[in-house]
């Protein structure tokens, strides 16, 4: 019997969209089991979660409610268990996930509508859940996961081979108490891999009491005089933690950027209230399977964020 990964692709949970749940770990140990001619056609763990992320604020001794909605996309009755984990975020941008309490949890603060759903054919529920920091919480970030997941089914084949699958999808949710935001600082630029390119880094350091992302974008000149905006890439950085953020280019569609060294990249990053000047000089980097750390320092300057006025 395959088991299901612990471990689920964080970028797919940040994202704008909404999460669609595939079958993770055990779906596609079970599948390269199969001879090349085997064919399933029984339908698998099947849902849509909206939203895919929660960032809310709470107070002490009073309950916030909110409410996550779960489609059912499969043409038959689905079955699911949903409870809370505890998750901690790995060097790969992916989140791993336990049932166990970490230290410090707040999972303690939060309850289910329910623990198991049975959604019939396109079903479609809006679950509740509530957050509940207790009085006295001092100001703080919590952070925990709903998972959904989907009763164990087995999967039949043309031949007489059977076996289980099961899958889950986790719904981000970050509370926070209290006066507490991230504090990011750009410690260092580099260039490093990003889905086959060579892209300008920057390693991030958050030293605040609550997650933060770069916004914004910068505008980069490279060695062919040619303009092409950036991004960064909207991974969150949690407190005390560094991270490597890769700058992405901006190109429209599927089209993949061509980027040739060296390169100017100027512009405004922004994170909660503040927006950071950046003014770097990416060199040629030594070879496309490394990073490259010849990088002209960062000038770097902070200043808060003004809103843009409002159109007359």
């Amino acid at each position: 019997m395959c088991t299901m990964a612990n471990k689920i692709n964080f970028r797919a949970m940040h994202s704008g969209m909404h999460a669609c749940a595939a079958v993770i770990g055990a779906l596609a140990c079970a599948i390269t089991a199969l001879s090349p001619t085997a064919f399933v056609h029984a339908q698998g763990f099947s849902a849509v979660i909206s939203p895919p992320r929660f960032e809310v604020a709470a107070e002490p001794g009073k309950t916030l409610r909110q409410v996550v909605e779960i489609t059912h996309l499969a043409g038959q009755r689905g079955n699911y268990r949903v409870y809370t984990n505890d998750w901690s975020l790995a060097s790969d941008g992916n989140a791993v996930f336990s049932e166990e309490l970490g230290p410090n949890s707040c999972r303690p603060w939060v309850a289910l509508e329910r623990r198991e759903l049975s959604l019939a054919a396109n079903g479609k529920i809006r679950f509740r859940f509530e957050i509940s920091p207790p009085v006295n919480t001092p100001a703080t970030e919590c952070r925990f996961a709903i998972m959904i997941e989907g009763l164990e089914q087995v999967i039949k084949t043309e031949g007489a081979l059977s076996f289980p699958v099961s899958g889950r999808v986790g719904v981000i949710v970050y509370v926070t108490v209290g006066d507490v935001r991230p504090a990011l600082e750009i410690s260092h630029a580099s260039t490093g891999l990003h889905e086959g390119i060579v892209v300008p880094q920057l390693q991030v350091r958050n030293t605040g009491n609550a997650h933060g992302r770069l916004g914004g974008f910068v505008t980069a000149v490279d060695a062919k005089g040619r303009k092409i905006d950036f991004v960064p890439e909207a991974l969150p950085i949690l407190p005390g933690q560094t991270r490597v953020v890769p700058l992405v280019p901006n190109v429209p569609g599927n089209e993949v950027a061509k980027l040739f060294y060296p390169m100017t990249v100027k512009g405004n990053l922004e994170w909660s209230n503040q927006k950071t000047a950046v003014d770097l000089r990416f060199d040629v980097p030594v070879a496309k399977t490394a990073p490259s750390t010849s990088v002209t320092p960062p000038t770097l300057k902070v200043q808060p964020l003004v809103p843009e006025p409002a159109a007359k």
